[in-house]
């Protein structure tokens, strides 16, 4: 269980000291202000009086505009004391003007929850309020506005499914409850992990578990990436890693791509960028270790990426890049993704999960992004598993890499050769880093600390 603070003092925690200015609200004239609400809940007035007195606070949310590392953006807080942190009318005014404000200054917005859910006391106009958030959401997206949630403790209900799992960055506290489920209402012998900040990493619906002591740094961090300056160009690709030479043959360029000692695509990031920022899950239920996606500096600005990191890609690896190359779309931010596997994930589990959908989703992403996106091919490239990332007419290659329709020794199979023959098949298929060059598929070959060598 992690410590559950007041709105204010959850505030406090992750801004800047003496930063926060809360923001005037109209209260509006609705029914929520009638005798004990809209319905008429008799002892409604009563529980709201004893939640304000025994808060401060006369609503169910605090909203203002903080500095977090220096870097302002507007902030919604839950106050869970209040009625469980639930959702009325007036909690959706408050939430309306959050967001507005937002809009109208340019500004990102960081939420933290804590709440049960939706108001019964005020029946379906409090399950209304949902609908109220999900539009101003929509609205700040289409603004390329960021949004970045915190999930404290609870995090339940209509605010998880639409201010917590709505939101572009997922952080949660650790043990925090996590679910649409409160606790109150889960089916009999329901598996307890399921509802956890953890489990939900786990399932791929919150990008990172983050403890209290870091989230202020964490969020500076966010916020700081997402503001940085962003080239309208295409980024430059990494500089090769390795101090191969050309292959000589089509064996060579699969033999080296294979070597177990190769440059992988976590030492590529870390000499690229100077911060990265991790996005984990698809948001369905999956997550992929040879995924590697999120945000990061490269020499003051920022730049998404997308890397495979040389394993068979699962599909919920394809729909989290897929994910992260929309977001940086939208954010007008470029992206760099990295190539690197045999081929996508074929099992009955992977086409089960979808592993055509996802390929499609991919490729359509890496199509459809109005940004700049550079790619390299750092080892193994197996058809369209490993296409289906790379950016059309902007694509670079290391020595150490080769690109094939197939692998060399499922093409032998299927033209019936014997596997002997892999190698010469491996020569017929052009598959080396100068050949794909040759062939006007890659632009360049990179080299070790040096700009790519282009066409």
């Amino acid at each position: 269980m992690t410590t559950r603070l007041s709105a204010r003092a959850a505030i406090a925690s992750v801004t800047d000291p003496g930063s926060f200015t809360e923001l005037a609200v109209p209260r509006r004239d609705s029914g929520t202000d009638g005798p004990d609400g809209p319905l008429a809940w008799s002892g409604y007035d009563g529980a709201r009086a004893r939640a304000a007195e025994r808060t401060g606070e006369g609503e169910s949310v605090v909203v203002g505009t903080a500095l977090f590392g220096g870097r302002h953006a507007v902030v919604i807080s839950f106050e869970f004391g209040f009625l469980g942190g639930s959702l009325g009318e007036r909690t959706g005014d408050r939430l309306e003007a959050a967001y507005g404000h937002a809009r109208a200054h340019r500004l990102p917005l960081v939420s933290l929850i804590a709440t049960g859910g939706s108001r019964m006391q005020e029946g379906m106009l409090a399950l209304t309020q949902l609908q109220r958030v999900a539009r101003q959401s929509v609205l700040n997206r289409a603004a390329g506005l960021p949004q970045i949630a915190v999930l404290r403790d609870p995090t339940t209900g209509g605010g998880w499914a639409t201010l917590g799992a709505g939101a572009d960055v997922v952080l949660a506290l650790p043990g925090a409850q996590v679910g649409f489920a409160g606790s109150r209402v889960r089916p009999a012998g329901a598996d307890p992990a399921a509802y956890t900040a953890e489990g939900q990493y786990t399932a791929g619906h919150v990008d990172a578990v983050v403890p209290a002591a870091e989230l202020p740094a964490t969020l500076a961090d966010w916020l700081g990436v997402l503001a940085a300056p962003r080239s309208a160009e295409p980024v430059e690709p990494p500089a090769a890693l390795a101090d191969a030479a050309p292959p000589a043959s089509g064996w060579d360029a699969v033999r080296q791509a294979r070597h177990p000692d190769r440059p992988r695509a976590a030492a590529y990031l870390d000499a690229y960028f100077t911060l990265r920022l991790p996005l984990s899950g698809d948001r369905a239920g999956g997550t992929d270790a040879g995924m590697l996606c999120g945000f990061g500096l490269r020499e003051g600005r920022a730049v998404a990426y997308a890397a495979q990191c040389g394993t068979a890609t699962r599909p919920a690896g394809y729909r989290t890049a897929a994910r992260v190359i929309r977001l940086a779309d939208r954010l007008g931010i470029p992206v760099l993704t990295l190539v690197d596997t045999p081929g996508a994930a074929n099992d009955a589990a992977a086409e089960h999960a979808g592993a055509g959908a996802a390929i499609a989703d991919t490729f359509t992403a890496v199509a459809a992004a109005s940004v700049p996106v550079t790619t390299l091919l750092i080892g193994e490239g197996g058809s369209g598993g490993a296409l289906a990332l790379a950016a059309p007419g902007n694509t670079w290659v290391t020595p150490d890499s080769y690109f094939s329709v197939i692998a060399p020794e499922l093409a032998a199979a299927i033209l019936k050769r014997p596997p002997t023959e892999a190698p010469a098949t491996a020569d017929q298929l052009r598959i080396r880093p100068q050949d794909l060059v040759a062939l006007g598929v890659a632009r360049g070959i990179v080299r070790p600390g040096g700009a790519p060598g282009r066409r």
